[in-house]
């Protein structure tokens, strides 16, 4: 096992604003997310269990229309198949991980 150096790894869009780099195991994906402040992500839900940690930065979760602020070492943990959105308050390095895999993140 070698560890995984991030920086080696290509950003890829996934929304406006949103610039992230991931790592797929078996079971999970890890998304490391750079997020210009301003930039949203609109509601949705996915079949994936998401757990959502804010590295640097302000970011606002809404999760079944209850809006959350999290700052620094705020973890938030957002069950399956429930409708969530989310706002960078300020430029925001998050980490998301998600279970099962976001095979959608692959591409």
């Amino acid at each position: 096992m070698q560890p995984i150096d991030l920086s080696t790894l290509l950003p890829r869009e996934t929304a406006p604003g949103y610039s992230g780099r991931f790592i797929h195991t078996a079971g999970m994906t890890l998304a490391y997310f750079d997020i210009k402040a301003g930039s949203a992500s609109p509601e949705h839900a996915h079949v994936h269990e998401q757990v959502s940690q804010v590295l640097e930065g302000v970011f606002q979760l809404t999760v079944a229309g209850e809006p959350v602020i999290l700052k620094p070492g705020a973890v938030l943990v957002i069950p399956s198949n429930v409708p969530h959105s989310g706002l960078a308050i300020t430029d925001c390095r998050l980490l998301d991980i998600f279970n099962p895999v976001r095979e959608d993140f692959r591409k």
